[in-house]
């Protein structure tokens, strides 16, 4: 576990390396089919403010773009007891609850460290499971926040957003900006615009590495901490059933929450962010022993 975890921080540095080459690589290209390089020193100025501003943001932001609501413990009693119970079997603070009115059964964790954690829970998910699955969600949540999965998907969410954001940019100054119809260099602006088309797949494919695994994890470490994993297996099975898309699809935060909130078709899919739910219910039932 504790192994787990320092590879979680390490993934964090690799993740930041790789977007600071994305981002340069874009201002690069920029510079040359505008044929200034003012321009690459812009895009790298503002990316690496951004980044300074979503490493302390992107969780306010993520919780924000997903409707969430704080609450205290008077509003939902059970929910808080059960996480503060979560959290002093894990030693770990007591985190921000928040809930999200929608019916789809959901839930995730953001923050940069376990001090500033911040967990959320759909309504859906409090109607359709009892309490015994709702500690095993809340528990699988929890150890997102332990194993500081949460600093990692942070990350990759701020990433996948200033990515998005430079190549819909570059874009829009190719298509409508003044000098688009007198540059020459032909050439340079075409592959500019096949890879500002391409970086928003790459920045999807980071992001698909860093979930898929950490699900596992964060299934086999709430067990650790439940001592239950039919309890889990139980949730996972009602969201077979009952699960269904989020009224706001975000695909930059669909990597935080406990099942796929995006809606259901072969590509999606085939680019999901979370491992399918079977593969998880057997894992879990295989290994119960172990546990």
């Amino acid at each position: 576990m504790y192994s787990a975890i320092s590879a979680n921080k390490r993934n964090t540095v690799i993740i930041m390396i790789v977007f600071l080459l994305i981002i340069g690589g874009l201002g690069w290209l920029a510079g040359a089919v505008y044929r200034s390089y003012v321009v690459t020193v812009v895009v790298v100025v503002i990316a690496a403010i951004y980044a300074l501003v979503q490493f302390f943001a992107a969780s306010r932001l993520a919780m924000a773009v997903n409707g969430g609501h704080e609450i205290q413990k008077k509003d939902a009693p059970e929910v808080y007891r059960l996480v503060e119970n979560l959290t002093i079997a894990t030693g770990l603070p007591m985190p921000r609850i928040f809930i999200i009115d929608d019916p789809a059964p959901n839930a995730f964790t953001t923050g940069r460290n376990p001090d500033n954690a911040m967990l959320a829970v759909t309504t859906g998910l409090l109607e359709i499971m009892d309490k015994r699955e709702v500690e095993a969600v809340l528990a699988h949540e929890i150890s997102h926040v332990k194993n500081y999965d949460i600093l990692v998907n942070m990350v990759v969410f701020g990433l996948v957003s200033a990515i998005g954001m430079l190549c819909d940019l570059f874009l829009r100054m190719t298509f409508f900006g003044r000098n688009s119809r007198d540059n020459n260099n032909q050439i340079m602006l075409v592959f500019g615009l096949v890879a500002m088309i391409l970086a928003p797949i790459v920045a999807m494919l980071v992001q698909l590495a860093v979930s898929r695994q950490r699900e596992y994890l964060a299934d086999a470490s709430g067990v650790l901490t439940t001592r239950d994993p039919e309890g889990l297996a139980m949730a996972l099975e009602k969201l077979k059933t009952a699960s269904q898309p989020m009224r706001r699809q975000n695909s930059s935060t669909a990597h935080l929450w406990f099942a796929n909130p995006m809606k259901s078709g072969f590509l999606a899919k085939l680019f999901s962010t979370h491992p399918p739910l079977d593969d998880r219910i057997k894992r879990l039932r295989e290994n119960a022993t172990k546990m």
